[in-house]
């Protein structure tokens, strides 16, 4: 069975690269080129090393491919391993919860995925109404 994790909200505070994405024009480059220094959300790595002792974690995140090499090594230093990482196109710039949609699809069917935790109502919904049995994080 598979733990599936989002990053952003679940395992990473953001709130330090929100001002970022707040205001017109978005500054997405400067959004992900952040990622490195988000400080660890505790509740969530928690569960994630929970997880880890009786499923395979993956992470299903909205973030594009060109962030996977900061993604990783902020997942390694903040002691969650390496577990395989699903990140979107860099093109990509479709809704969360549709890009999380056909990426978990890719991955594995609903009975072999215990849980997906998502801190996004509209992606959470999204998988559930796909069989997944997702919870919101908060």
């Amino acid at each position: 069975m598979i733990a599936i994790f989002d990053i952003d909200g679940v395992l990473a505070d953001a709130s330090h690269r929100q001002h970022h994405v707040a205001a017109r024009p978005k500054d997405w480059d400067a959004f992900f080129a952040a990622v490195g220094a988000d400080p660890v959300i505790h509740a969530g790595r928690d569960r994630l090393l929970a997880e880890a002792q009786r499923h395979e974690v993956v992470l299903l995140s909205g973030r594009p491919e060109r962030t996977r090499t900061d993604t990783e090594a902020w997942l390694l230093a903040a002691g969650m391993g390496r577990p395989r990482v699903l990140l979107r196109d860099d093109q990509d710039r479709r809704p969360a919860a549709v890009v999380k949609s056909e990426l978990i699809s890719t991955l594995a069917p609903p009975d072999q995925v215990a849980v997906v935790i998502d801190d996004d109502d509209s992606v959470v919904a999204a998988l559930a109404a796909m069989g997944y049995s997702a919870e919101l994080f908060r």
